[in-house]
């Protein structure tokens, strides 16, 4: 498994980020950046089965990498919201290469009219067959939280996908929602506006929308699969 590629942009991961914009110069010692502890890690996988989730895990970022690959039959159709956590697994690497998958990230990004784009990605990009992505936290109670600034990520996961996988490390676990809220406006939309600025040169990025899904879907229970690694990854 060391042989698995390698993070498509380095310099957005979080360690990268805090050297390059000083906004963020007060999180460099956040404990959001820290591995959770194995009660707390233990706490929130049991959390998560216990609320119908199906949790992988894995113990560093390389067998993440081979866990995800292995979830996805050979011609599905999939889509990823943008995910530091990807990057830094190498997935995006892989996805931007030849696979048994017909990527429809590429065929959007392909598309240069914005409004032609943003339509791609409310259509054909939020109802692939497995959407990938990460959460913001995952709670010891089982939940997942996360938000996004268009929409679009939060819709993919909450029903628009066949199946989403959640790719995390364990420096997303906080104790419950309360917990959760406050990791995600605290520590990632601080990251991910640090992000924004070098990526697409904007002042910050912001959270329009929150989401915090605390059971699987009744209807279709495995749909959502949890990769859980015992590292700290993304914000």
């Amino acid at each position: 498994m060391a042989g698995h590629p390698e993070n498509s942009h380095p310099t957005h991961t979080f360690a990268a980020l805090v050297k390059s914009d000083a906004a963020l110069a007060e999180l460099a010692n956040s404990p959001y950046t820290k591995a959770a502890s194995e009660e707390s890690f233990a706490a929130a996988k049991a959390a998560l089965e216990a609320n119908g989730f199906k949790v992988t895990v894995a113990e560093n970022k390389a067998e993440a990498f081979e866990t995800v690959k292995g979830l996805i039959p050979a011609g599905s159709s999939v889509n990823n919201a943008h995910s530091t956590t990807l990057e830094e697994i190498g997935f995006i690497t892989y996805l931007k290469g030849d696979t048994e998958w017909n990527n429809v990230h590429a065929q959007i990004l392909a598309e240069t009219d914005y409004a032609k784009q943003g339509e791609l990605r409310r259509t054909i990009g939020t109802t692939v067959d497995y959407y990938l992505t990460s959460v913001a936290a995952v709670t010891e109670t089982g939940a997942l939280a996360h938000g996004d600034l268009s929409g679009s990520k939060v819709g993919g996961v909450a029903f628009g996908a066949g199946n989403v996988i959640v790719v995390a490390g364990s420096n997303k676990i906080v104790k419950d929602e309360d917990a959760a809220y406050k990791r995600t406006t605290e520590f990632a939309l601080a990251a991910e506006s640090a992000r924004a600025r070098d990526a697409y040169g904007v002042p910050a990025s912001a959270l329009v929308n929150y989401e915090v899904i605390k059971k699987s879907m009744p209807f279709n229970p495995n749909r959502i699969q949890v990769v859980l690694i015992k590292e700290s990854l993304g914000f």
